[in-house]
């Protein structure tokens, strides 16, 4: 199991939802791509609807982690692109990804609005990095 240390540093809110540092020591880093709200098919899942979609993305990351014989746990950052983001969605995808992080420190992480992602049916999109023995 790799060494992940979660820093609270001094001076910086702690936000129970995320990690400001996190230092990782393990043998091998892994570079997720942004994941998406699509099936093994490519169909869209939970059109229109925030919550599922990031539930989908989540999944997809889950199963791009075990490919590389990682899981959650060995998450030490996530980017997470959101369309046309209001800070009302923060909770909604907030509540749907900390499912995936519970019992656990949660990862250093980093929440962006954009305009639009390569698919139009797409709303959120979450790319990882991991670190593994």
């Amino acid at each position: 199991m790799p060494k992940l240390n979660h820093l609270r540093p001094s001076g910086l809110h702690h936000n129970p939802a995320y990690s400001h540092v996190v230092v990782a020591q393990g043998a091998r880093t892994i570079y997720i791509s942004g994941q998406v709200s699509t099936d093994e098919e490519g169909r869209v899942v939970g059109p229109g609807d925030i919550a599922a979609q990031t539930t989908q993305v989540m999944t997809n990351l889950g199963l791009a982690l075990k490919s590389a014989g990682a899981s959650y746990s060995n998450i030490v950052k996530i980017t997470t692109f959101v369309v046309d983001y209001k800070p009302e969605l923060r909770p909604i995808i907030g509540k749907a990804r900390s499912a995936f992080f519970e019992g656990m420190e949660p990862p250093a992480s980093t929440l962006v609005g954009v305009t639009a992602l390569a698919a139009p049916e797409w709303m959120i999109e979450i790319e990882a990095v991991a670190v593994v023995d």
